[in-house]
């Protein structure tokens, strides 16, 4: 049978926030936090690939003006029903309305995104677009180093970690090293790393946030 594009978008049943990705929570709002004081302003904070929309509805309890993207309808639809204090669009990263959009956030967030993303380079990118000037992108995504790597090969876990069985699942791994240089590559500066999960370098997850300065 014939399939569309579609067919191959995540499907979201509830409104349920994603426990798995519990562990971002804290540094992320810290981060947030912080963010508020040096603008002492309300923060504008745009959510890419934000789901069923349950951490776009954490920020906006936490004070932040958000909006929620991503390409699952039924995500979208939740989003709306669930959270009305937020804005929730579906769009293509790759392919955001111009709308309401452009240069006016603070913040743009992609938490667990970029790894999913065939062109990770077109996510900076479209953060660029809809970043006002001296905003900061913060990307979260899985955190691998040559002890966490090592770990996996030595335990025998590496074919779990990286499987290719995973529908709609990990296609890029990023280091510390590689994000870094995609962000530079692209324009962003003053790039700072916080990490989460586990113990020291064996996190599960990494936070970068960059600037990016028009």
């Amino acid at each position: 049978m014939k399939k569309n594009s579609s067919d191959y978008t995540y499907y979201y049943t509830n409104n349920r926030p994603r426990y798995h990705h519990a562990y971002l929570l804290s540094p992320l709002l810290e981060m947030l936090v912080k963010l508020e004081a040096t603008s002492q302003r309300k923060l504008r904070v745009l959510d890419l690939g934000c789901g069923n929309g349950s951490l776009s509805h954490v920020i906006a309890e936490h004070g932040c003006e958000v909006v929620g993207v991503d390409t699952s309808a039924p995500g979208i639809t939740i989003s709306r029903q669930s959270f009305p204090e937020c804005q929730f669009i579906e769009a293509d990263i790759y392919e955001l309305p111009d709308i309401d959009l452009l240069h006016s956030f603070d913040v743009v967030l992609a938490i667990e995104v970029i790894e999913h993303l065939l062109y990770p380079k077109e996510l900076a990118k479209t953060a660029q677009k809809c970043l006002k000037p001296g905003g900061r992108l913060i990307i979260s995504t899985p955190y691998h180093g040559y002890l966490k790597n090592l770990a996996l090969a030595i335990t025998g876990k590496m074919d779990k970690h990286f499987t290719v069985l995973w529908d709609n699942g990990h296609i890029k791994f990023f280091s510390v090293e590689t994000l870094t240089k995609l962000l530079t590559h692209e324009g962003y500066t003053d790039i700072e790393f916080r990490f989460a999960g586990r113990l020291p370098y064996l996190w599960k997850s990494m936070l970068c946030s960059s600037k990016f300065s028009e």
